[in-house]
């Protein structure tokens, strides 16, 4: 496997995005990265795939990177449900249930596709830690602000590890140990993981 470096070039201003256009191809982003992974990805065959014309693709985006990471973002932010219940756990069983159907599904089979690369593909890794990981960072961070504000939960512990430590575990299972991800594990990482860690006095 051969990683080089993507080149921008100039993105020609077209006419308004058509929302239709943008939904088909991010479908054939996820299809793709599926199925055949990052080399498999292209911006002639996601055209091709998606069943649009290759300068409508040119026209929105300068390269396979910024394809990619745009379409990958857009999908996690589709698959999160932004919870505001009032309770601090409820919201946070809402996020994890979220995340464990993301994982679980076609978007985490082409998220894995990607992450191997992100080491060689600095482009990408700044794009999706941005992008994708930024989706669900500012959600996780709303929660915690809005448990804050209700005096639910003390400020002092707002940007501390306490609060990565139910996403790691999940990714830990997904990404390593191959152990299930299911809704069980959603309610004993906020039960017995995130809740003790941020609430403790």
């Amino acid at each position: 496997m051969q990683f080089r470096r993507e080149t921008e070039t100039a993105v020609r201003p077209g006419r308004r995005r058509d929302p239709a256009v943008d939904e088909a191809v991010k479908s054939a982003v996820l299809a793709l990265l599926t199925e055949r992974g990052w080399d498999g990805v292209s911006m002639d065959g996601v055209a091709a795939r998606a069943g649009v014309g290759k300068a409508s693709i040119y026209r929105r985006w300068s390269s396979r990177v910024q394809m990619v990471a745009e379409a990958v973002t857009e999908l996690n932010r589709g698959e999160l449900t932004a919870p505001d219940t009032g309770s601090l756990r409820e919201d946070l069983l809402v996020l994890f249930r979220s995340m464990v159907t993301a994982l679980q599904g076609p978007l985490g089979t082409a998220s894995r596709a990607l992450i191997g690369v992100l080491p060689h593909e600095p482009d990408l890794a700044v794009a999706f830690r941005e992008g994708a990981l930024g989706v669900w960072a500012e959600a996780f961070a709303a929660v915690f602000a809005a448990a804050a504000a209700r005096g639910d939960l003390d400020r002092e512990t707002l940007g501390t590890v306490a609060g990565e430590a139910g996403p790691a575990v999940l990714m830990q299972r997904w990404l390593i140990t191959g152990q299930p991800l299911d809704d069980a594990l959603a309610v004993d990482v906020v039960d017995h993981v995130v809740l003790p860690l941020l609430t403790r006095r």
